[in-house]
């Protein structure tokens, strides 16, 4: 039997509606409201039931496809609009799910999208046999960089040491990380970077978007294709996918990075600041075990990594400088004249040998030396302070010279006082001195000058 409800009571029944569908969902003697507005009666109407765990995997799995769907088109659009799509790969989690996305849109296979690998050659060693793997199963083969004039760790440590890290952990990047990114994009002539970061993995990516434009020389674009993904929805992909993940996953390490400062989460020593047993948190072939919540938090995947590790202002790291601000930029000219600079000379003098350096070194007349890197950003930032000085200076009859020295390390190690770069040193009478302050304006440089040799007073 019909019954007319008053327009008061209509105005109620409609703000209660919400509570009353979501009760509905899960009593098999819930109904719809009954009631009349405008002329339209509604009639009292069964709700199919549905139990609280199939609501909560109904809506998982709708998001997992909208992100999918998302992720695809996006990387859809980088393949089709661009002519070198390249993706650097870690082998991450979220990493492995690109793959496997770019392996369903066969991108793999038929090259449209490049796999980068950087090998640091301080990875674990189950990394690259991982990576092998990968290649197996999707079919295609990673252009791999390592770090320069190096094809081996045995050749790395014979230049740099076994511990470089622990003496200059911003030299270590450079050499082992950001160098060999940079050299692979240029090689392969890269015009879109697609990358693996997400807005969960703490503050430095809290807002990037699945799209940028990094501000740098040529607007190297950059696709974030799980921008808006979180690390879980990350492992329910890999669990609903069948994606193959690194195998430190199941030992109870959420992200991997080098082997050197990566623990697992919980650590027996709590270095990952969270103590516990090894292990005692991992996921295993789609099923988690432990507390996942100690991986899922916010900014919590990455805990393990970068563990014992300070830059040079003290605080502890959390980026390895490939994804920082214009890490993507590649360095194509010298500084101080050279190549790339024809049509801007420079008064500095370029010791092109060891013979060269040597003899501005032994001949114990008031000079200048930089030992310098074209593609380190604290070379780059003293370009044009250093130019003014070799002005100055050259004008007084003094030499100003610079010498390369990422590519004849031992020699400036052992010549130059070199250990990172810039390195800037005097020659005196006595032998050289160390510049030793990080203030690079002009005046403190002649200040230090006139300080060691007292030719300008």
């Amino acid at each position: 039997k019909k019954k007319k409800v008053t327009c008061e009571q209509t105005k109620m029944m409609k703000s209660t509606a919400v509570v009353v569908a979501l009760v509905a969902f899960v009593s098999t003697n819930a109904f719809m409201f009954q009631g009349s507005m405008n002329g339209v009666t509604t009639r009292l109407e069964p709700v199919k039931a549905i139990s609280i765990e199939e609501m909560i995997s109904k809506s998982k799995s709708d998001r997992l496809a909208h992100l999918e769907a998302q992720a695809m088109e996006a990387l859809t659009i980088a393949a089709e609009n661009f002519e070198n799509a390249v993706f650097p790969n870690a082998m991450i989690v979220g990493d492995c799910v690109i793959t496997h996305l770019l392996h369903k849109l066969d991108y793999l296979k038929t090259g449209k999208v490049k796999i980068m690998v950087v090998d640091t050659f301080h990875l674990f060693d189950s990394t690259m046999p991982f990576l092998k793997s990968l290649e197996e199963k999707y079919g295609f083969k990673a252009e791999i960089f390592q770090p320069a004039d190096c094809k081996d760790k045995a050749e790395y440590e014979a230049k740099y040491g076994e511990k470089l890290w622990t003496i200059n952990v911003e030299e270590y990047d450079r050499i082992c990380k950001v160098e060999p990114f940079q050299r692979g994009l240029k090689t392969l002539n890269t015009d879109v970077m697609i990358n693996g970061r997400r807005r969960d993995h703490g503050a430095e990516r809290a807002y990037i978007d699945i799209a940028e434009v990094a501000p740098i020389g040529g607007g190297l674009a950059k696709l974030n294709p799980l921008a808006y993904w979180t690390l879980e929805d990350c492992f329910d992909y890999a669990a609903a996918e069948g994606v193959p993940l690194h195998p430190t996953v199941a030992q109870g390490y959420p992200s991997q990075g080098d082997a050197k400062d990566t623990v697992p989460v919980p650590d027996p020593d709590g270095l990952s600041g969270v103590q516990g047993e090894a292990g005692s948190v991992k996921w295993v072939e789609g099923e988690w075990f432990g507390d996942k919540s100690i991986w899922l938090d916010y900014g919590a995947e990455r805990r393990g990594r970068f563990v014992g590790l300070e830059g040079q202002d003290g605080k502890k790291k959390t980026e390895c400088g490939i994804h920082v601000s214009g890490a993507e930029r590649t360095w194509d000219r010298d500084l101080w004249g050279g190549e790339g600079n024809e049509d801007k000379p420079s008064t500095v003098i370029n010791l092109a040998s060891q013979e060269e350096a040597l003899a501005v070194k032994n001949k114990k007349e008031p000079a200048v030396v930089v030992v310098y890197a074209p593609w380190c950003p604290f070379c780059q930032a003293m370009e044009e302070e250093y130019e003014k000085l070799a002005v100055d200076l050259s004008a007084k009859g003094f030499t100003v010279a610079k010498y390369r020295g990422d590519v004849d390390r031992p020699f400036v190690q052992e010549e130059f006082n070199t250990q990172a770069f810039p390195t800037i040193n005097i020659v005196t009478k006595d032998g050289i001195v160390k510049y030793e302050s990080e203030d690079r304006q002009l005046e403190s440089m002649l200040a230090f000058f006139d300080e060691q040799t007292g030719v300008l007073a």
